[in-house]
């Protein structure tokens, strides 16, 4: 511990004398400066003459003989000012000079102290000395040092090192703290008016040893007066003479500072006194840590009026004591159990903050940093089991900040969000917390009052010229919050997306009004908040939506009750189709939020439509699931085909959905030819037609006629599938069932070519001449291959003259187009 000590005190040593060198090239600045030539006065010109012979001008020149050259006077250049003499370059001493000249004088005078220290506690352990002698020892020692010191302004051979007079002064000062600690509070040789009377005196004799001998006195002076009593026992007389010493002596080190104009000082002092405030948190018990904690307030204060004094212009340095101080208090206020002591020192603190703020803006990010920590402390007061007298702070925490900052909301931005984070963050923080301590209507009637003055501070902010006000918009969402707060407390939680739509609309229309584009994205927050309100139902449709596409039947008992469905999902649909007329309405966000309404709406729909067949077991779904299905499917198609005009941006994902729904559960997971399911009523064939029916009046050509072609294709199939089958379509192809698939793709290549040539079609030429061919290899490859004697050859002999009659026509067709036509086709 002594070693650590030791080389402590030399490493600030070290650091006084790299001030030293720092002063001393200043004043070699100033001197030269002063010495320079531009700075003399020059000499005046000698009058201009005034006479009129002295004005008169020239007579005119006489032209010289031709033979003679006159000579030419040379213009008098006039004598430029003598060069300046060059700045000096500041010292840049040499390793050997650093360790043979500078260090061994700063490191004697901490030895001098230290060995002052060392001897008196040596003389202790032993018993040589009595506490009077020791003392008068002690300060004897200081008065050697003092005096030393002056005499090495004096004596001509000292007097040429300055560093020596400042060390000894320094060393002397901090011998005289230690000396006064010793006397008043270790020994008690003095009472304690005598012992502050000689710590003024102390004091005034280190503010004259460091106005006569500069910077390293001043850290030599620091250092020794905040060493000393950890020297001779922190805890010997108690903590109360203890701080009383700390404060004493910082407030002389702040005072020096100010002098000065040396804000290292100040900040150097205020960093060792919260240092100080940490190590008696480690070292004492709980019980006495309230002197410790008024201590801070008084540091904090005292440091943040210092330092501006002092020279310290950065915003943040100046704001940075208290928010150390409420920090400190943070982690102090546990340990007081969060008792009226430790509330009290917080609340002083934030209020000297707002002061501050109050007076000077440049203070305004110190009230900032007390708001948040001071809603840091009143969360870890509610959630620690003894809440001590938290809940009488709260009121006067949110008055505290509420109320300076609706005073003062005009004059900056910050002041809006003080006066939010009190109107808003003690009573959410406590409702959410302790919702016990009073009766819903009673925290009701609270966050009403809330948002009403947050709907203030947002309407006093509306004709603020700043980019994303915080208090136009942080007073619209705290507003809308509270008030689906408070309501939310007094309705049954399946209605909270209704309270969470009101206050959406509140917003949007609030937005709507003063034109804010940030304040107009508002709303999509709401908008989240109701989908969080719906999210037993949402997460119930999700889950059937997965089983739905993996092909597992979706029955009625396994939907969501319809009345949680429609209050949770119809006010979301409410709000965005209430706010969505204005284009502005929920910024970039805008496409998310119709989307959501969209697909909420569909989801109720589909509900609604799963009720009239009421699907609630798999026989019934065998006999009604396809019906359903198709007519689903069906009412898609209708609604993006009537709206493809109006809304393409609604239809086009209707269209998706419902062709989505035809090719994956009709053809694919859930296709009749696989899956057991009644199609009498609904026959397959009319199924497919009618979605070619859709598919061509929706999409644009050629699209829309290939798309018709495919429907008409697998209509012909499903026709004869049914024809073969009758209701249910699954089960094995037979032989009649393969022979009737011939007759009628043929039918359909014939009928194909036939409206292909009448409307000059191409697209339909082309898929009647594929389907042609691909009948004609069926049948000889497949069909013909199972027919023996006369029928073979009855089929082939038809399919001979079939094909024949077809290029026959197709041939006269050909001719009779124009040859360009024809070479296109």
């Amino acid at each position: 511990m002594d070693g650590i000590l030791f080389l402590a005190v030399v490493a600030l040593g070290i650091v006084a004398m790299a001030q030293g060198q720092r002063l001393r090239a200043l004043t070699r600045r100033v001197e030269w400066l002063e010495s320079s030539p531009r700075a003399q006065p020059q000499p005046t010109r000698a009058a201009e003459p005034t006479s009129v012979a002295e004005i008169a001008p020239p007579p005119p020149p006489r032209p010289a003989p031709a033979a003679i050259t006159a000579p030419v006077k040379r213009a008098e250049v006039p004598q430029s000012p003598p060069a300046p003499t060059p700045e000096p370059k500041p010292d840049r001493p040499s390793l050997e000079s650093l360790i043979g000249a500078r260090l061994p004088v700063w490191i004697g005078a901490v030895a001098l102290v230290v060995a002052g220290f060392f001897l008196v506690r040596h003389a202790v352990e032993i018993g040589l000395l009595t506490p009077g002698v020791r003392t008068i020892l002690a300060a004897l020692f200081a008065v050697i040092l003092v005096g030393a010191s002056e005499a090495a302004r004096r004596v001509p051979a000292l007097a040429e090192d300055p560093r020596i007079g400042q060390a000894l002064a320094g060393a002397g000062i901090a011998s005289s703290y230690a000396t006064l600690y010793i006397a008043a509070a270790l020994y008690h040789l003095i009472g304690p008016l005598p012992a502050f009377i000689l710590m003024i005196g102390v004091t005034t004799l280190g503010l004259f040893l460091a106005l006569r001998h500069g910077p390293p006195t001043a850290v030599l002076a620091l250092a020794g007066g905040f060493v000393a009593p950890l020297v001779a026992g922190y805890d010997a007389a108690g903590i109360g003479p203890l701080l009383a010493y700390l404060g004493l002596f910082t407030a002389a080190l702040f005072g020096l500072a100010i002098h000065r104009g040396w804000g290292w000082l100040a900040l150097a002092a205020t960093l060792v006194g919260f240092g100080w405030i940490n190590f008696l948190l480690i070292a004492l018990e709980s019980s006495h840590l309230t002197g410790p904690a008024a201590f801070v307030i008084a540091l904090a204060l005292a440091a943040t009026l210092a330092l501006p004094r002092a020279g310290v212009t950065n915003a943040w340095l100046r704001s940075a004591p208290l928010v150390a101080g409420l920090v400190q208090l943070l982690i102090f206020a546990p340990a007081l159990t969060f008792d009226g002591f430790a509330w009290s020192f917080y609340l002083v603190l934030a209020a000297a903050a707002l002061f501050l703020a109050a007076r000077d803006p440049r203070h305004l990010p110190g009230a900032l940093a007390a708001l948040g920590l001071s809603l840091a402390l009143l969360m870890a007061a509610l959630i620690a089991p003894d809440h001590g007298a938290t809940f009488v702070a709260a009121p006067v925490l949110a008055l505290l900040f509420a109320a300076p900052g609706l005073a003062l909301l005009e004059r900056a931005r910050s002041w809006a969000i003080l006066a939010l984070g009190g109107i808003v963050g003690p009573v959410l923080l406590t409702n959410l917390l302790e919702p016990a301590r009073l009766a819903d209507w009673q925290w009701a009637a609270l966050e009403l009052a809330a948002a009403a003055l947050a709907g203030t501070v947002s309407w006093r902010r509306r004709t603020a010229t700043d980019r994303h006000d915080p208090g136009l918009i942080g007073g619209a969402l705290a507003a809308a919050i509270l008030f689906a707060t408070a309501l939310g407390q007094l309705v049954p939680f399946a209605w909270l997306g209704s309270i969470f739509a009101l206050a959406t609309l509140g917003v949007g229309l609030w937005a709507r009004r003063t034109g804010d584009r940030a304040l107009l994205t508002l709303p999509a927050l709401g908008i989240g908040a109701i989908l969080i309100a719906a999210a037993q139902p949402l997460a119930s449709y999700l889950v059937l939506l997965a089983k739905s596409l993996a092909g597992e039947p979706i029955l009625v008992p396994s939907l969501p009750h319809l009345a949680n469905a429609v209050r949770a999902l119809l006010p979301l649909i409410a709000a965005i189709a209430l706010l969505s007329p204005d284009s502005r309405q929920f910024g970039r966000l805008r496409n998310a939020a119709l989307a959501t309404a969209v697909t909420a709406a569909l989801l109720l729909l589909y509900h609604l439509a799963k009720l009239p067949l009421a699907i609630g077991s798999d026989a019934r779904f065998e006999s009604l699931g396809f019906i359903e299905r198709a007519a689903i499917t069906h009412a898609l198609f209708a609604a993006a085909v009537a709206l493809r005009t109006r809304l393409p941006a609604l239809a086009l994902p209707l269209f998706g959905l419902a062709l989505g729904r035809l090719v994956w559960f009709d053809l694919i997971v859930l296709n009749p030819v696989f899956v057991a399911q009644q199609v009498t009523f609904f026959p397959l064939a009319l199924h497919l037609a009618l979605a070619g029916f859709w598919l061509h009046r929706f999409l644009p050509q050629p699209l829309a006629t290939r798309a018709a072609l495919a429907a008409a294709l697998l209509a012909t199939l499903a026709a004869v599938r049914q024809a073969a089958h009758g209701g249910i379509v699954a089960g094995p192809i037979g032989t009649g069932e393969n022979y009737g698939y011939s007759a009628a793709l043929l039918l359909l290549a014939l009928a194909g070519l036939t409206l292909g040539i009448r409307s000059a079609s191409r697209d339909l030429r082309l898929a009647g001449l594929a389907l042609l061919t691909f009948v004609t290899i069926k049948v000889f490859l497949v069909d013909a291959a199972a027919l023996d004697g006369l029928l073979r050859i009855l089929s082939f002999l038809g399919l001979g003259i079939a094909l024949i009659g077809i290029g026959w026509v197709y041939r006269r067709f050909l001719a009779a187009r124009p040859k360009a036509s024809v070479a296109d086709a």
